[in-house]
């Protein structure tokens, strides 16, 4: 066997000496909030927040992919209040536990930063649906919130489809036709809109993200406020 050669023996001494190549750092799974917060998406918990944050990330978080006829989109903060008032409409009694359930169905989007259209969903994959479930989950413990029995559910889910029907028309600028037989949703849209009845203004109109984000967060903490402990 030949020795190495003077070449040879220099590639051999450099390689030695050269520092191990450093590790890829892990990928960055937390965003910054308003607040200062970090939240961790993949490993949230109750305390990364504040209710301040929550409300802005609502607030600038919007419905139909961000398209309206109207000179804004309408935020997912507005959208939460307005199945809120469909659902006080139905109830009967006080309960700011099932409230809240109901103003924060979609908290999570306002903590992803994103309302995905349902269309889409099924193609982000079960990885998607798990990030969102445990946002979610975080969002109920904090709020002390109870999760939907099947009776819950089924009304949450007609006066949120209630809620996307008048959306789709007054907002969006679908038609009646196309609600129902390409969005394939079941309930008329409403002929009035119930926010203007709680909170003035002209009916349909989106708020502005600033205007979105005080009214839900007064919402918020008119509920925590009067919810048991």
């Amino acid at each position: 066997m030949n020795p190495p050669s003077p070449s040879q023996r220099s590639r051999t001494a450099a390689a030695r000496k050269a520092p191990a190549p450093e590790r890829a750092p892990a990928a960055r799974a937390w965003v910054r909030l308003p607040s200062g917060k970090r939240l961790d998406l993949l490993n949230p918990t109750p305390l990364d927040w504040e209710d301040a944050d929550l409300a802005i990330g609502l607030a600038r978080t919007y419905r139909w992919g961000g398209h309206s006829a109207w000179p804004l989109p309408m935020s997912v903060a507005q959208h939460s209040l307005l199945v809120l008032a469909l659902h006080r409409l139905e109830q009967t009694g006080s309960d700011p536990r099932a409230d809240l359930r109901e103003l924060l169905h979609d908290a999570d989007e306002g903590l992803l930063g994103f309302d995905c259209i349902s269309v889409v969903k099924p193609f982000l994959g079960a990885g998607f649906q798990k990030l969102t479930a445990e946002l979610q989950n975080a969002i109920f413990l904090r709020y002390g919130i109870s999760d939907w029995t099947t009776e819950q559910k089924r009304k949450h889910k007609k006066m949120d489809r209630i809620a996307a029907a008048s959306e789709a028309v007054h907002v969006a600028g679908w038609t009646k036709s196309e609600v129902r037989h390409t969005l394939r949703i079941p309930y008329e849209s409403l002929a009035f809109d119930p926010l203007t009845q709680i909170y003035g203004g002209t009916p349909w109109e989106p708020w502005p993200p600033g205007l979105a984000a005080d009214r839900f967060l007064a919402e918020l903490s008119q509920l925590l406020s009067r919810a048991p402990a």
